[in-house]
């Protein structure tokens, strides 16, 4: 299955037409925005949802919910699935969601596999799309295919793209929002320092300099959990090797020890030994990363679109509120294909357990029907700067008002495509490799060369297996 992400993806969310809007009037418009789908046709889905009070004498039982919206930084998503739960046991005699608040990485590496093995994953979960998570666990036979619930609600088609979720034309898990990666930057800096917003490779290193000679880190980077300077490695993949790269790796159209590949690890490895990185990456967290941002201590800072919300937020930005840019990655000299691809994903979602009974089926149709409506969809772009994952009418994106995500959101517009990041689409033991070689790049124990050939080594016995 092809899952570059370059068409009509995130850049749909600011070119929808009113035709779009309109589409999927009716009962399932109404459906698709939080009202009542309609009557239900029973059967596999559990039956349809209420949106009457719950009898008092309905029978108690519980759902597992573990989301991983914990900390300061993911209280505005958490304020939206608090809403999304409260509402959907309102509608659902009897029900009462036990939610369970777990780390992201723990989730995705540590507790969700160890649950897909034993056959024992809560009733609704955080799940990460693509070959190495949704797409193992749906052949495994662990997730729900909640296709026909999408076609009774009438959202099927308002999604911008569930490639990352398909298997076989079913799917098997829902995204809760896109991003795009790329670089944030201290307002105030630049203007001190004079430095123009990068259009091309040498701007951004000459920015990079000019941040430096002046005391200031030109990067934060909190590398202890390896994902983050991988989403910057991803993002020069592909502009040296194109976006058609990352599909490449699992599909054996294109090496990690290529020529284009390794110098895209070779630029990242030049950076390194210039400084231009948080000094003792290796041990810093991804909070850190974000607290090296805002208190000036860094210029600039790669990381995802969701982060915006944070620079509008006092308590969380301080001095540096409504004073945050965000540029794309420029163009390097040389790079293959379309050099105005962006990094983007629609790989954060809910995944549904297959091991449900009836009561248990209805209180998940009643959530997805309330997350996934164009209500809640808005609510996390404006009050969590979350790109939505579903067609937003014109009349909701023109309520956008914060300038940053504006700026995000034209970076879009303007981008030819998007390309996916690697950990949804090679294997995992490929993905732990690269995590293993980028620590030991960063910490000086291996050239460019030696971390492409070690991948592709992996690469090729993984696509032998499969």
């Amino acid at each position: 299955m092809n899952k570059r992400l370059g068409i009509a993806i995130l850049i749909l969310i600011v070119t929808l037409s009113a035709a779009l809007a309109a589409c999927g009037s009716g009962k399932n418009e109404n459906a698709a925005n939080g009202g009542s789908p309609g009557p239900s046709t029973g059967g596999g889905n559990g039956g349809g949802t209420s949106g009457s009070e719950p009898s008092e004498d309905a029978e108690p039982f519980t759902v597992s919910l573990r989301h991983i919206q914990i900390g300061e930084a993911q209280k505005f998503r958490k304020a939206i699935l608090d809403d999304v739960v409260k509402k959907t046991e309102e509608e659902v005699p009897g029900l009462k969601f036990e939610l369970d608040g777990v780390e992201d990485q723990v989730n995705r590496f540590t507790k969700l596999p160890a649950e897909m093995a034993a056959g024992n994953p809560p009733k609704i979960f955080d799940l990460f799309g693509g070959a190495g998570d949704a797409l193992k666990y749906a052949k495994a036979g662990r997730l729900l295919d909640v296709t026909p619930i999408i076609e009774e609600l009438g959202i099927a088609d308002k999604f911008l793209n569930l490639s990352q979720f398909t298997l076989d034309g079913n799917v098997y898990g829902l995204p809760i929002g896109g991003s795009t990666e790329g670089f944030f930057y201290n307002m105030p800096l630049f203007e001190k320092y004079n430095i123009k917003v990068p259009t091309t490779l040498e701007e951004l290193e000459a920015a990079a300099e000019t941040l430096k000679q002046n005391g200031i880190t030109p990067f934060a980077m909190g590398s202890k959990g390896a994902w983050v300077p991988l989403m910057l490695v991803n993002t020069l993949i592909g502009r040296y090797a194109g976006p058609d790269a990352i599909d490449g790796f699992p599909a054996g159209t294109h090496a990690w020890n290529s020529p284009e590949v390794t110098a895209a690890f070779a630029k990242y490895e030049e950076w390194v030994k210039k400084g231009y990185f948080t000094k003792g990456e290796l041990g810093l967290e991804y909070a850190d990363m974000l607290n090296q941002f805002v208190t000036g201590k860094a210029g600039m800072m790669f990381d995802g679109s969701w982060r915006s919300s944070v620079f509008r937020d006092p308590e969380q930005a301080g001095e540096l509120t409504g004073k945050v840019g965000f540029f794309p990655m420029p163009p390097v000299p040389g790079g293959k294909g379309d050099q105005t691809f962006v990094n983007g994903n629609y790989s954060n979602g809910y995944g549904f357990s297959a091991d449900l009974n009836e009561r248990e089926r209805t209180a998940v149709k009643a959530f997805i029907k309330n997350m996934y409506s164009e209500e809640m969809q808005l609510r996390g772009l404006l009050e969590d700067g979350v790109l939505p994952s579903m067609k937003l009418s014109e009349d909701a994106l023109g309520k956008v008002e914060d300038p940053l995500v504006k700026q995000i959101m034209e970076v879009m517009r303007q981008a030819g495509g998007a390309f996916s990041h690697f950990d949804s689409t090679v294997p995992s033991e490929v993905y732990k490799e690269s995590e293993a070689q980028i620590q030991k790049l960063i910490a000086g124990q291996a050239t460019a060369e030696q971390v492409t050939e070690a991948l592709q080594k992996v690469q090729q016995e993984a696509n032998a297996k499969s």
